[in-house]
């Protein structure tokens, strides 16, 4: 089990977790549910929710598509229509919001 991304905001990471299961990708959960002022002596830093893949193997890939998601909204990329579900999506976002599907390139 390898950590693959630690978020401030636990929909981010439920999101990724989404995405990367659509693909194959089977990953674990943490820490959803503490708050930043920490828990059980715990210091905030360490309480994140935070995103793990089950399988050591598959890190490398989870971490260049949590990559392209979370630096999508960087660019001022235009919108686009999913090629799967058709829903149109603002151009800022990597991943299709309904079906998880990655932004055409």
């Amino acid at each position: 089990m390898k950590r693959v991304h630690v978020d401030n905001d636990p929909l981010m990471i439920e999101h990724l977790r989404y995405v990367l299961e659509e693909r194959g990708i089977v990953c674990i959960v943490r820490n959803t549910h503490f708050n930043s002022m920490g828990f059980g002596g715990l210091y905030p830093t360490e309480n994140k929710p935070e995103l793990l893949v089950e399988d050591d193997h598959d890190a490398a890939v989870a971490a260049r598509l949590i990559d392209e998601i979370t630096t999508a909204g960087q660019a001022n990329a235009r919108d686009w229509q999913c090629p799967s579900c058709g829903e149109r999506i603002e151009g800022q976002f990597a991943a299709c919001w309904r079906c998880g599907e990655l932004a055409p390139s």
